[in-house]
């Protein structure tokens, strides 16, 4: 079993799909603690005026030690009328928005609460369009409650029975892979290109939502995610994330 572990980040990037579209189990990893400012609650589509942040925003105050699962939608601002019309302004003349507008309209008609419904229904929809549904389980569902990179990563791993964990980039950095070693448990590394694709407002932005992808390439977009109609990618240096991705 070949298994990657991340947090439900919101509108993730391309690399976030990359790793989907390599493991055979993707445990999202709703149970750490939840970081300010970082792609949990936000991520960015790339408008005329250049990249801009869709945020959600959430209750922060007094909830320091929460964790994702945990974190709630404040409805207090109108973001999700923000966020669709920024959506709808960015990309309304691309290619295959129409394709997939309404799926979005009714998400930001929704009455959301919890940021990790949100972003699992986002994260399952953009999984399905690009050919890579049904291989998520949650963290909460396993009942791991170990704290630390290493120790969480590798009781997860071996929950589900994973043989090999593919890890992020940043997982040289701190995992200790003598103890996956030690329970049979083989560590691997992402090592994406982002491709370069069909982009609309001049100049191609990568790192962008993977809504970007969708919405200007449609069909083509697992094909490119592949790498598999395309020249080489660039390396691109991935958005920062916590110590667990």
């Amino acid at each position: 079993m070949f298994v990657t572990i991340h947090q439900p980040e919101h509108l993730p990037w391309l690399g976030f799909f990359d790793k989907l579209r390599q493991a055979e189990l993707f445990v999202l990893l709703d149970t750490c603690q939840f970081a300010k400012d970082d792609f949990q609650n936000r991520n960015r589509i790339k408008t005329a005026n250049g990249p801009t942040w869709l945020t959600v925003p959430v209750y922060k105050t007094g909830r320091s030690d929460q964790t994702i699962n945990e974190v709630e939608i404040c409805n207090d601002r109108n973001w999700r009328q923000r966020c669709w019309s920024l959506m709808r302004q960015s990309y309304g003349r691309a290619p295959y928005f129409n394709d997939h507008a309404s799926f979005f309209a009714d998400l930001y008609r929704r009455d959301w609460r919890s940021l990790v419904e949100l972003n699992i229904a986002i994260i399952t929809y953009l999984a399905e369009q690009f050919g890579l549904g049904g291989r998520f389980v949650r963290a909460s569902e396993l009942g791991i409650d170990e704290r630390g990179p290493t120790t969480v990563n590798l009781a997860i791993c071996r929950a589900v029975g994973a043989s090999a964990y593919l890890s992020g980039r940043a997982g040289r950095t701190y995992l200790d892979e003598e103890r996956f070693a030690e329970h049979g448990i083989r560590v691997v590394y992402q090592d994406f290109q982002h491709p370069v694709y069909p982009q609309l407002w001049g100049d191609f932005i990568p790192a962008m939502s993977a809504v970007d992808l969708l919405f200007n390439c449609g069909p083509t977009s697992r094909a490119i995610l592949d790498g598999a109609s395309l020249p080489a990618g660039q390396p691109v240096e991935a958005p920062v994330y916590g110590p667990l991705a």
